[in-house]
């Protein structure tokens, strides 16, 4: 960051009276300019006993498999930003159900909400930010294909949890090196 959004005025990077971090602030009117982790929401869609996944048609990882997530946005719900997530990129429409894991990801300031859902119908087709859309049963998922060790790792739990028929929640951290903890 360069400038401040209220004045215009340069900012400099320090840590202000009263606080414990190194923050923007401006030279000129003094604004703290607070940056904060990235909420990224999505869902396990499932019609029967499949999961609706999206291979991606964007960076990172375009061509590998997802579930629909993407960021928050400002003046949305939970449960709103991950049916919007869908919508997006699977032009489905769910029912958003429980949340079922959260994870930090503190070496890129984000944090990770992923809910149960329910496909309200089968009519989906590729969004702008998806190659392709599929229903897949646990055996079709391609494991060794999937974006994110953040989806990858929390859906291989979901179905074994379901298979048992023992939903749980699960919080979690991913460190720098791709470690579920």
């Amino acid at each position: 960051m360069k400038f401040c959004s209220d004045c215009g005025s340069d900012v400099e990077l320090h840590i202000p009276d009263g606080d414990t971090l190194p923050r923007y602030v401006c030279i000129d009117c003094h604004m703290i300019h607070y940056q904060n982790p990235k909420m990224v929401v999505g869902c396990i869609p499932e019609w029967e006993d499949k999961i609706l996944l999206c291979r991606r048609a964007i960076e990172p990882r375009k061509g590998w498999w997802t579930l629909p997530a993407g960021f928050m946005e400002n003046n949305e719900t939970l449960q709103q930003a991950a049916a919007r997530e869908t919508l997006e990129e699977a032009n489905a429409r769910v029912e958003i159900g429980d949340l079922y894991a959260v994870y930090s990801l503190p070496h890129i300031s984000q944090v990770y909400l992923l809910f149960r859902a329910q496909l309200l119908d089968l009519d989906f087709k590729p969004g702008i930010e998806s190659l392709e859309v599929e229903l897949r049963s646990e055996q079709e998922i391609p494991w060794d294909d999937m974006a994110f060790r953040v989806i990858h790792d929390p859906l291989k739990r979901y179905f074994k949890e379901r298979n048992i028929g023992q939903l749980g929640f699960h919080m979690g951290i991913i460190d720098r090196s791709q470690k579920i903890t």
